[in-house]
């Protein structure tokens, strides 16, 4: 016996790497709806072998499904997640809406799963930014190890986080370098992203962060632990898929860099590959597609006490949004629903 599904926003580019995944992972499908825009009503996706086709979301009746992937934006889930919790059916919601509600649980599973009994109280769950969700998968074991005071990081994020535009106009405006007569100005990103990096992610707060930045903080706390402080600078890159981060770490007790690197070794998630040589890293390129978070570069920080620096990086359409939604959905069900 297994779930009745549900995907909003399926033709989107997480919308699909949620069915890829879930397909992928043999989640326990009974049976799956794709839905979508009115924009976009009728367009075929793919699921496994299969091919479905999307039907209209303003229309779909929630009644007697278990669970919903939310792949939309924040305006579109908060008018239908609300009526697909209602009617009994467990949002994943990708979006940023209900990550800071303190009655919606905000989940990576790898790091704090024991937070899925919470969903009871509005039938929703959050899924994290995907910047944070990489980052608190290399955090959460070394915090358990050595506790975590201070993360000073700087993230490198790749166009695919803005969507289909983003990775558009990359395209677009790379291609029109070689080509004198074809100016293609800066319209998704705030300035040129080709041959050009970016330091400014979502918009501008008071205190001079931008609202990306803030989310890593929040979003850290709300995980892994509220006494952790945690400073970031965000930074769109021309990568199309693939976030990376540099992370310094400030621990309240010593951590050797070689014992942070076996916890990481056989921490559920991470992957290392740690050379110091050629070559000996992972670069966003070669973890596009993959499951894991990769972390690379773990050395001594000499410039504190107990500091450990190193490099992440991970799929932000698979861990940062898609993976982490269909971890979720198993953890839902293997702890709670205990139908497939």
């Amino acid at each position: 016996m297994g779930y009745k599904v549900v995907v909003v926003g399926a033709t989107g580019n997480v919308g699909r790497e949620m069915l890829n995944i879930l397909a992928e992972r043999e989640f326990p499908v009974d049976e799956i709806a794709v839905l979508a825009s009115r924009k976009s009503l009728g367009t075929e996706v793919s699921f496994g072998d299969k091919t479905l086709t999307t039907q209209d979301l303003d229309a779909f009746d929630f009644t007697g499904w278990d669970m919903a992937l939310f792949a939309v934006g924040s305006t579109a889930t908060k008018e239908y997640a609300p009526k697909a919790a209602k009617a009994g059916c467990v949002v994943i919601d990708n979006s940023s809406l209900y990550r800071y509600d303190p009655d919606i649980p905000l989940i990576v599973p790898e790091v704090n799963p024991d937070a899925i009994e919470g969903y009871a109280k509005k039938n929703i769950i959050a899924n994290p930014n995907c910047s944070t969700a990489q980052m608190v998968v290399a955090l959460k074991p070394l915090h358990d190890r050595a506790r975590i005071k201070r993360v000073v990081v700087n993230t490198y994020q790749s166009v695919s986080g803005a969507g289909k535009e983003g990775i558009d106009e990359l395209w677009d405006q790379t291609k029109s370098m070689y080509n004198p007569t074809d100016d293609k100005p800066a319209k998704k990103f705030t300035k040129q992203i080709a041959f050009n990096v970016i330091p400014h992610i979502d918009v501008f707060l008071e205190d001079g962060s931008t609202k990306e930045e803030w989310k890593m903080v929040a979003e850290t706390k709300k995980i892994v632990d509220p006494a952790i402080k945690v400073t970031a600078t965000c930074v769109r890159v021309p990568v199309f898929v693939g976030h990376s981060e540099a992370i310094n770490i400030e621990f309240e007790d010593h951590l050797d860099e070689e014992e942070a690197r076996e916890i990481l070794r056989t921490a559920p998630g991470v992957l290392v590959v740690d050379k110091r040589e050629d070559g000996g890293y992972v670069t966003p390129v070669e973890c596009v597609g993959d499951f894991a978070t990769f972390i690379s570069r773990i050395r001594q920080d000499s410039t504190i006490d107990n500091g450990i620096n190193l490099w992440c990086v991970s799929d932000n359409l698979r861990k940062g949004a898609a993976l982490n939604a269909v971890q979720i959905a198993e953890l839902l069900g293997r702890r709670v629903l205990k139908k497939g």
